[in-house]
């Protein structure tokens, strides 16, 4: 299975609340930090789930943006 690759950047303070979010979706994603870099997120997801997390992160960009 190949991994995409999504980096975006949040508001350090709604971290946790998109990880809670995406465990509701079981599987769909890993969510990791990334090091030295304020904000900074990068979602890992199989390619066949692109529309998923799209439509998620679609629905939910208010609440995240920095």
């Amino acid at each position: 299975m190949i991994l995409q690759e999504l980096y975006l950047r949040i508001a350090p303070a709604r971290y946790h609340y998109l990880k809670f979010i995406l465990e509701g979706y079981d599987g769909l994603c890993l969510l990791s930090t990334v090091p030295d870099a304020h904000g900074c997120v990068v979602l890992r997801y199989p390619h066949e789930q692109n529309k998923t997390v799209f439509s998620l992160l679609g629905n939910i960009a208010c609440s995240i943006r920095p």
